[in-house]
């Protein structure tokens, strides 16, 4: 007796022509509108050009006006082009250049004889090729930048602690795979309540040079902390270390440190060089948190000062980096200080979480498509 047959799953319908062509354009467009495509389109367009032109003379341009001025910047993106690729592919991409040139003469040795050359289809092949071989490295260069960026998030919390009386939310948005920002609220000993740590900093640069300094920021802050250092000597310890390893301070950190006393409702903190934090009371008033010093890494025997402030219910503490009020739109105009201060001022009586969706819609809205060109970070800490 032979084994029962097992009815197999039904075929896939197949696609033909319209069909084929609509599953084609998703597959290609990532179901995408063709306006949202443009935005991007137009976004990378506007980044690589500023990536081209930054080593450009910018006086030299101005002084320069018509197709001069058109042919001068013509210029300067082929030469930055070429510079950017190794020797071996600038020679590929020259050599398939002259033989898109050579293409198109034809010459007439007579009424019966024409020597045409024709390389369209050589060239092609060899851009085609030299394509290939960026599209590889940046595929290589991206995943390592995506392993890179998830043990970067392992540096920084996931979920924000408890908080007798209070909550905290934070958002990081990189410029790149990587950030150069730091932001923690952890208890330095897990069985100590009464003391939080809440920090917010920025490591001067972008990128992968920026997350590594960021990296051991994050572990010589916890070491310290750990040992239950006063603040200022925490912060003291700190730029020694940062001062040893900052390239005699081109490599600095903006920071701003506090422990938060939950009981008290105490907050002592530090100001590194940093955006200074905002304090809107339950009343509408404000507060700014500059006290401080030099960021971190600038001057190993710089003194530092702590400031002290009482918290009270309704109160909104707003930690910010610089890619915040930095952001600029599709005109180039900066979202500034005073779009920041008044969104803040108009905050709604809600939780930090809320606050923090609220402040980051504002930057949003403002920046629309533009690609930034800075790390945004913010931790929002609210009493209630």
């Amino acid at each position: 007796m032979s084994a029962p047959t097992i009815p197999g799953p039904p075929p896939l319908p197949r696609l033909h022509g319209v069909d084929r062509v609509r599953h084609f354009w998703q597959r290609i467009s990532e179901g995408r509108q063709i306006d949202e495509l443009w935005s991007h389109f137009t976004a990378d367009a506007r980044a690589s050009y500023g990536f081209y032109m930054k080593e450009s003379d910018a006086e030299e341009l101005q002084g320069s006006r018509g197709v001069r001025r058109w042919f001068r910047i013509a210029k300067i993106l082929f030469w930055s082009l070429l510079m950017k690729l190794t020797a071996a592919r600038r020679v590929l991409l020259l050599v398939s250049l002259v033989m898109l040139v050579m293409s198109g003469p034809k010459v007439h040795f007579s009424n019966n004889f024409t020597f045409d050359i024709n390389l369209e289809t050589v060239a092609a092949l060899s851009l085609l090729f030299l394509l290939s071989l960026e599209l590889a490295d940046k595929v290589t260069m991206k995943r390592d930048l995506e392993i890179a960026r998830e043990i970067q998030t392992w540096l920084v919390p996931s979920q924000p602690p408890e908080v007798t009386g209070a909550n905290i939310a934070f958002a990081t948005r990189p410029q790149n795979s990587v950030a150069g920002d730091y932001y923690d609220a952890f208890y330095p000993n897990p069985a100590d309540r009464e003391k939080l740590m809440v920090v917010i900093a920025d490591v001067a640069g972008k990128s992968v040079p920026a997350a590594l300094l960021m990296a051991t920021l994050q572990a010589s802050l916890r070491t310290i902390a750990g040992e239950n250092a006063p603040l200022a000597d925490l912060v003291a310890r700190l730029n020694r270390y940062a001062s040893a390893h900052s390239l005699n301070g081109l490599r600095f950190t903006t920071a701003v440190l506090g422990e938060y006393n939950p009981v008290s409702r105490k907050l002592t903190y530090v100001n590194a060089g940093h955006n200074a934090p905002i304090l809107r009371r339950a009343n509408g008033s404000f507060e700014i948190l500059d006290v401080g010093g030099l960021p971190l890494g600038i001057q190993s025997d710089e003194t530092y000062e702590t400031a002290s402030l009482e918290l009270k219910p309704g109160d909104a503490l707003i930690f910010f980096t610089d890619g915040v009020v930095e952001a600029f739109n599709a005109a180039g105009e900066e979202f500034g200080n005073e779009r920041w201060i008044s969104a803040i001022r108009n905050l709604p009586d809600w939780d930090a979480q809320q606050t923090l969706q609220y402040l980051m819609k504002q930057v949003d809205e403002f920046v629309g498509a533009t690609r930034q060109s800075d790390d945004i970070t913010c931790l929002v800490f609210r009493s209630k």
